[in-house]
Protein backbone atom coordinates (compact mmCIF):
# COMPACT_ATOMS: atom_id res chain seq x y z
CA UNK A 1 0.00 0.00 0.00
CA UNK A 2 1.40 3.39 -1.02
CA UNK A 3 0.42 6.57 0.81
CA UNK A 4 1.34 10.04 -0.47
CA UNK A 5 0.31 13.67 -0.45
CA UNK A 6 -0.26 13.43 -4.19
CA UNK A 7 0.27 10.77 -6.84
CA UNK A 8 0.43 11.84 -10.48
CA UNK A 9 -1.58 9.93 -13.12
CA UNK A 10 1.63 8.35 -14.45
CA UNK A 11 2.65 7.21 -10.97
CA UNK A 12 -0.79 5.74 -10.32
CA UNK A 13 -0.63 3.83 -13.60
CA UNK A 14 2.74 2.34 -12.70
CA UNK A 15 1.55 1.35 -9.22
CA UNK A 16 -1.51 -0.31 -10.69
CA UNK A 17 0.62 -2.15 -13.25
CA UNK A 18 2.61 -3.86 -10.49
CA UNK A 19 -0.46 -4.57 -8.38
CA UNK A 20 0.06 -2.01 -5.61
CA UNK A 21 -2.79 -0.22 -3.88
CA UNK A 22 -2.52 3.50 -3.23
CA UNK A 23 -4.20 6.47 -1.62
CA UNK A 24 -3.28 10.15 -1.64
CA UNK A 25 -4.56 13.22 0.16
CA UNK A 26 -6.00 14.59 -3.07
CA UNK A 27 -8.58 11.79 -2.96
CA UNK A 28 -7.11 9.37 -5.50
CA UNK A 29 -7.68 5.82 -4.24
CA UNK A 30 -7.22 2.31 -5.54
CA UNK A 31 -7.80 -0.47 -3.05
CA UNK A 32 -8.19 -4.05 -4.30
CA UNK A 33 -8.30 -7.21 -2.18
CA UNK A 34 -9.23 -10.82 -2.95
CA UNK A 35 -10.19 -11.82 0.58
CA UNK A 36 -12.54 -10.37 1.44
CA UNK A 37 -13.54 -9.27 -2.04
CA UNK A 38 -12.96 -5.54 -2.20
CA UNK A 39 -12.59 -2.98 -4.95
CA UNK A 40 -12.46 0.74 -4.27
CA UNK A 41 -11.38 3.16 -6.95
CA UNK A 42 -11.62 6.94 -7.03
CA UNK A 43 -9.93 9.38 -9.40
CA UNK A 44 -10.26 12.83 -7.86
CA UNK A 45 -7.36 14.95 -9.09
CA UNK A 46 -4.78 14.77 -11.86
CA UNK A 47 -3.05 17.99 -10.80
CA UNK A 48 -1.40 18.46 -7.44
CA UNK A 49 -3.55 20.85 -5.38
CA UNK A 50 -0.59 21.31 -3.01
CA UNK A 51 2.06 21.70 -5.66
CA UNK A 52 5.28 22.85 -4.03
CA UNK A 53 6.48 26.14 -5.42
CA UNK A 54 9.92 26.02 -6.91
CA UNK A 55 12.46 28.44 -5.48
CA UNK A 56 13.37 31.38 -7.68
CA UNK A 57 16.42 30.87 -9.86
CA UNK A 58 17.48 34.48 -10.26
CA UNK A 59 16.85 38.04 -9.10
CA UNK A 60 15.79 39.29 -12.51
CA UNK A 61 12.76 41.48 -12.89
CA UNK A 62 10.92 44.24 -11.08
CA UNK A 63 9.38 42.08 -8.35
CA UNK A 64 12.73 40.62 -7.36
CA UNK A 65 14.22 44.10 -7.38
CA UNK A 66 11.54 45.39 -5.03
CA UNK A 67 12.15 42.49 -2.65
CA UNK A 68 15.90 43.11 -2.63
CA UNK A 69 15.35 46.80 -1.99
CA UNK A 70 13.04 46.05 0.93
CA UNK A 71 15.49 43.57 2.44
CA UNK A 72 18.27 46.14 2.20
CA UNK A 73 16.33 49.21 3.28
CA UNK A 74 14.36 47.81 6.22
CA UNK A 75 15.86 46.33 9.36
CA UNK A 76 14.95 42.77 10.38
CA UNK A 77 13.10 40.96 11.76
CA UNK A 78 10.92 40.71 8.66
CA UNK A 79 8.17 38.14 8.17
CA UNK A 80 7.08 36.97 4.73
CA UNK A 81 3.81 38.90 4.81
CA UNK A 82 5.49 42.03 6.13
CA UNK A 83 8.14 41.82 3.43
CA UNK A 84 5.49 41.17 0.77
CA UNK A 85 3.64 44.30 1.86
CA UNK A 86 6.77 46.45 1.85
CA UNK A 87 7.84 45.12 -1.56
CA UNK A 88 4.40 45.16 -3.14
CA UNK A 89 4.72 41.50 -4.14
CA UNK A 90 2.62 38.43 -3.45
CA UNK A 91 3.66 36.24 -0.54
CA UNK A 92 4.22 33.21 -2.76
CA UNK A 93 6.76 35.01 -4.91
CA UNK A 94 8.45 36.42 -1.82
CA UNK A 95 8.76 32.90 -0.36
CA UNK A 96 10.37 31.59 -3.55
CA UNK A 97 12.82 34.47 -3.63
CA UNK A 98 13.71 33.98 0.02
CA UNK A 99 14.38 30.31 -0.68
CA UNK A 100 16.99 31.37 -3.25
CA UNK A 101 18.58 33.87 -0.87
CA UNK A 102 18.58 31.37 1.98
CA UNK A 103 20.25 28.79 -0.24
CA UNK A 104 22.95 31.32 -1.16
CA UNK A 105 23.48 32.26 2.51
CA UNK A 106 22.42 35.88 2.04
CA UNK A 107 19.77 35.85 4.76
CA UNK A 108 19.22 34.14 8.11
CA UNK A 109 15.81 32.91 9.22
CA UNK A 110 14.54 31.54 12.49
CA UNK A 111 12.80 28.13 12.22
CA UNK A 112 9.30 28.80 10.87
CA UNK A 113 9.83 32.43 11.74
CA UNK A 114 10.95 35.76 10.30
CA UNK A 115 14.18 36.81 8.63
CA UNK A 116 16.59 37.67 11.42
CA UNK A 117 19.54 39.08 9.47
CA UNK A 118 20.43 40.16 5.93
CA UNK A 119 23.85 40.29 4.32
CA UNK A 120 22.81 43.41 2.44
CA UNK A 121 26.23 43.97 0.85
CA UNK A 122 26.30 40.42 -0.47
CA UNK A 123 22.68 40.81 -1.54
CA UNK A 124 23.41 43.96 -3.54
CA UNK A 125 26.32 42.24 -5.28
CA UNK A 126 24.16 39.18 -5.98
CA UNK A 127 21.40 41.38 -7.40
CA UNK A 128 23.96 43.05 -9.66
CA UNK A 129 24.60 39.68 -11.33
CA UNK A 130 21.03 39.66 -12.69
CA UNK A 131 20.49 43.41 -13.03
CA UNK A 132 21.48 46.00 -15.60
CA UNK A 133 21.19 49.76 -15.21
CA UNK A 134 22.12 50.77 -18.74
CA UNK A 135 19.84 48.60 -20.86
CA UNK A 136 19.69 50.22 -24.31
CA UNK A 137 15.90 50.15 -24.49
CA UNK A 138 15.64 52.09 -21.21
CA UNK A 139 18.38 54.67 -21.69
CA UNK A 140 19.07 57.77 -23.72
CA UNK A 141 22.41 59.60 -24.09
CA UNK A 142 22.52 63.40 -24.06
CA UNK A 143 24.90 66.33 -23.97
CA UNK A 144 24.68 69.28 -21.60
CA UNK A 145 26.80 71.78 -23.56
CA UNK A 146 27.02 74.22 -20.64
CA UNK A 147 28.42 71.58 -18.31
CA UNK A 148 26.91 69.43 -15.59
CA UNK A 149 26.58 72.20 -12.96
CA UNK A 150 23.97 73.69 -15.27
CA UNK A 151 21.96 70.45 -15.24
CA UNK A 152 22.08 70.31 -11.45
CA UNK A 153 20.78 73.85 -11.22
CA UNK A 154 17.89 72.97 -13.53
CA UNK A 155 17.06 69.74 -11.68
CA UNK A 156 16.24 71.78 -8.60
CA UNK A 157 13.49 73.56 -10.55
CA UNK A 158 11.88 70.88 -12.75
CA UNK A 159 8.28 69.72 -12.31
CA UNK A 160 8.78 66.06 -13.30
CA UNK A 161 9.75 63.10 -11.13
CA UNK A 162 13.42 62.13 -11.13
CA UNK A 163 16.21 60.64 -9.02
CA UNK A 164 19.94 61.01 -9.62
CA UNK A 165 21.96 57.81 -9.29
CA UNK A 166 25.45 56.57 -10.10
CA UNK A 167 28.68 58.49 -9.52
CA UNK A 168 27.10 61.86 -8.79
CA UNK A 169 24.92 60.38 -6.05
CA UNK A 170 27.81 58.44 -4.53
CA UNK A 171 30.09 61.48 -4.62
CA UNK A 172 27.80 63.27 -2.19
CA UNK A 173 28.38 60.50 0.38
CA UNK A 174 31.67 58.74 -0.34
CA UNK A 175 33.60 60.53 -3.11
CA UNK A 176 36.21 58.55 -5.02
CA UNK A 177 36.88 60.89 -7.94
CA UNK A 178 35.15 63.79 -9.65
CA UNK A 179 32.15 62.40 -11.55
CA UNK A 180 31.92 63.16 -15.24
CA UNK A 181 28.64 61.48 -16.13
CA UNK A 182 25.22 62.36 -14.75
CA UNK A 183 22.80 59.41 -14.63
CA UNK A 184 19.23 60.26 -13.78
CA UNK A 185 16.03 58.22 -13.53
CA UNK A 186 13.08 59.85 -15.29
CA UNK A 187 9.69 58.55 -16.40
CA UNK A 188 9.69 60.33 -19.77
CA UNK A 189 13.11 60.77 -21.35
CA UNK A 190 11.93 63.13 -24.09
CA UNK A 191 10.13 65.43 -21.68
CA UNK A 192 13.08 65.40 -19.28
CA UNK A 193 15.56 66.17 -22.06
CA UNK A 194 13.45 69.13 -23.15
CA UNK A 195 13.05 70.35 -19.57
CA UNK A 196 16.80 70.20 -19.00
CA UNK A 197 17.61 71.60 -22.45
CA UNK A 198 19.76 68.60 -23.38
CA UNK A 199 20.90 67.59 -26.85
CA UNK A 200 20.78 64.02 -28.05
CA UNK A 201 24.31 62.66 -28.40
CA UNK A 202 25.63 59.25 -29.36
CA UNK A 203 29.23 60.39 -28.78
CA UNK A 204 30.53 62.68 -26.06
CA UNK A 205 27.43 62.40 -23.88
CA UNK A 206 27.66 63.63 -20.31
CA UNK A 207 24.08 62.87 -19.26
CA UNK A 208 22.21 59.56 -19.39
CA UNK A 209 18.48 59.49 -18.74
CA UNK A 210 17.17 56.12 -17.62
CA UNK A 211 13.59 54.89 -17.60
CA UNK A 212 13.15 53.02 -14.27
CA UNK A 213 12.72 49.26 -14.21
CA UNK A 214 10.17 49.96 -11.47
CA UNK A 215 8.96 53.01 -9.49
CA UNK A 216 10.86 51.64 -6.48
CA UNK A 217 13.88 53.62 -7.75
CA UNK A 218 12.14 56.76 -6.47
CA UNK A 219 11.34 55.36 -3.04
CA UNK A 220 13.39 56.46 -0.02
CA UNK A 221 15.10 59.14 -2.08
CA UNK A 222 17.02 61.89 -0.34
CA UNK A 223 17.81 65.50 -1.15
CA UNK A 224 21.01 67.49 -1.18
CA UNK A 225 21.32 71.11 -2.35
CA UNK A 226 17.82 70.98 -3.81
CA UNK A 227 18.51 67.88 -5.94
CA UNK A 228 16.88 64.48 -5.36
CA UNK A 229 18.98 61.32 -5.26
CA UNK A 230 18.02 57.64 -5.37
CA UNK A 231 18.17 55.51 -2.23
CA UNK A 232 21.70 54.42 -1.39
CA UNK A 233 20.89 50.74 -1.91
CA UNK A 234 19.74 51.59 -5.43
CA UNK A 235 22.79 53.75 -6.10
CA UNK A 236 25.05 50.91 -4.93
CA UNK A 237 23.63 48.32 -7.31
CA UNK A 238 23.62 50.84 -10.16
CA UNK A 239 27.32 51.48 -9.58
CA UNK A 240 28.06 47.75 -9.39
CA UNK A 241 26.74 47.39 -12.93
CA UNK A 242 28.28 50.59 -14.29
CA UNK A 243 31.40 50.63 -16.48
CA UNK A 244 34.77 52.07 -15.52
CA UNK A 245 35.26 52.84 -11.84
CA UNK A 246 31.62 52.13 -10.99
CA UNK A 247 32.36 48.97 -8.93
CA UNK A 248 35.11 50.78 -6.99
CA UNK A 249 32.68 53.59 -6.23
CA UNK A 250 30.14 50.99 -5.12
CA UNK A 251 32.70 49.53 -2.70
CA UNK A 252 33.44 52.94 -1.20
CA UNK A 253 29.75 53.74 -0.90
CA UNK A 254 28.91 50.43 0.76
CA UNK A 255 31.75 50.90 3.22
CA UNK A 256 30.16 54.18 4.28
CA UNK A 257 26.75 52.48 4.39
CA UNK A 258 28.13 49.74 6.65
CA UNK A 259 29.54 52.36 9.02
CA UNK A 260 26.33 54.41 9.00
CA UNK A 261 23.44 51.94 8.76
CA UNK A 262 21.16 54.08 10.90
CA UNK A 263 21.42 56.84 8.30
CA UNK A 264 19.75 54.86 5.52
CA UNK A 265 18.05 51.75 7.02
CA UNK A 266 14.95 51.83 9.18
Amino acid sequence: MVFSTFLSPRTRERLQAVGLNYVDLAGNIRLVADRPGLFIYERSADKNPWREERPARSLRGAKAGRIVRALCDFLPPLGVRDLAKKAGADAGYVSRTLALLDREDLIRRSPRGPITSVDWQGLIRRWAQDYSLLEPKRTGSFLEPRGLPSSFEKLGKVDFRYAVTGSFAASKIAPVASPRLLICYVDDRRRAAEGLDLRSAEVGANVILVQPFDPVVYERSWEREGVKFAALSQVAVDLETSPGRGPAEADALMKWMADNENAWRS
